[in-house]
């Protein structure tokens, strides 16, 4: 079971290099910001399939990666939005 967890971190790894490569070239900031969203999801599945692999040690950091994910979506939104309000409920 071990190989099989190997193997999917592997085919994650080179999705990982696949966003790493959109970062980088990306036309738009919004591509930018989704293969950052996708290094944030395949990063969070990568650690948990070497924590599955290797004992289960590294959840946390999983978790963490996880959280700093979701806040970097919350403040690429907030900082995109034309009064820099991003809370749309909060207009009269």
């Amino acid at each position: 079971m071990t190989g099989w967890f190997m193997f999917c971190a592997t085919v994650l790894l080179l999705s990982l290099g696949g966003a790493l490569w959109r970062i980088w070239q990306g036309p738009a900031p919004a591509d930018r910001m989704m293969a950052a969203q996708l290094v944030g999801t395949g990063g969070t599945g990568l650690v948990l399939l070497l924590a599955a692999a290797q004992g289960w040690g590294m959840i946390d950091v999983a978790l963490v990666l996880a959280l700093l994910a979701a806040f970097a979506a919350v403040g690429f939104v907030k900082a995109t939005t034309h009064d820099g309000a991003g809370d749309p409920e909060e207009e009269e």
